[in-house]
């Protein structure tokens, strides 16, 4: 199949033919169940992104049809279909939630109305809390919380040459937006309305010298919104940032240790 679909990303015209298409749908029907990831965890920490899965995605848009779906009261007109028999699947799906059909959703998550998109990757114990998105071909980790109105990014519009990926444990606060292939690690608690990007300067402040990361927090970091000083043609100008105050015991309990953050650091989720 990866041969295939390398061969129909670099001539479209592939994407007429009946073995091409049965390609695509395959790979997406195994993202469905979970068998196959856009992107998932190496040696020693690292994660894979398998970009030939991320192309399928994207040309799974191409051949299909726009069509009308009812769901009651309820009209949409998309190529997309809805991810279905979510008593099966073991997940807990509170009205308005969705995820479409092509994402994985793993037995014990909790989708309150909130969204999932083709190619993400929730796995179990996860709370999607309410108007909470999770983008194309996202990894989201065991026994995390998004809470509400976070936004975790895709790679569809616009392409991303990696996918954001929110590791086991993580409590990402409200209004939180992760985006551009951003790695959050483990147990790492993000306080309300952090922002991060490829970009985003993420500047570990609890010791003396400040240490500075992109694309990446930490194990058990607990982080806040913060800003600094930027130079500008026209001035001094604050610019956005996160700040690592302090770090999640690994000693204690998951829940003892995000109130113990939330207490000794006063960060607001």
């Amino acid at each position: 199949m990866r041969q295939q679909i390398e061969a129909a990303w670099d001539n479209r015209e592939l994407l007429k033919d009946k073995e091409t298409i049965q390609a695509i749908e395959t790979v997406i029907e195994d993202l469905d169940k979970g068998l196959l990831r856009v992107a998932e965890p190496g040696e020693n920490g690292e994660w894979i992104v398998n970009e030939w899965i991320k192309k399928a995605v994207v040309m799974y848009f191409p051949i299909r049809q726009m069509e009308t779906i009812e769901v009651g009261p309820f009209e949409f007109h998309d190529k997309m279909a809805l991810k279905r028999n979510y008593k099966e699947l073991g997940v807990r799906v509170v009205p308005h939630a969705i995820a479409r059909y092509g994402a994985f959703v793993a037995p014990g998550v909790i989708m309150m109305p909130s969204y999932i998109n083709i190619g993400a990757y929730v796995d179990s114990g996860t709370m999607v809390d309410t108007w909470a998105t999770v983008g194309s071909c996202a990894q989201v980790g065991k026994n995390v919380h998004l809470s509400g109105g976070v936004g975790i990014g895709g790679v569809l519009e616009p392409l991303q040459a990696a996918p954001v990926i929110i590791e086991d444990d993580a409590f990402i606060g409200s209004r939180c937006i992760v985006v551009e292939g951003v790695r959050v690690g483990k147990q790492a608690v993000l306080g309300a309305n952090v922002v991060l990007t490829k970009s985003t300067k993420i500047i570990d402040v609890t010791g003396t010298e400040p240490i500075e990361h992109r694309g990446y927090v930490p194990e058990r970091s607990v982080v806040i919104p913060g800003t600094y000083t930027k130079e500008f043609p026209a001035g001094s100008y604050q610019v956005p940032c996160a700040l690592i105050i302090g770090q999640r015991k690994a000693s204690t309990d998951l829940k003892t240790s995000l109130n113990d953050a939330l207490r000794e650091h006063n960060v607001a989720v």
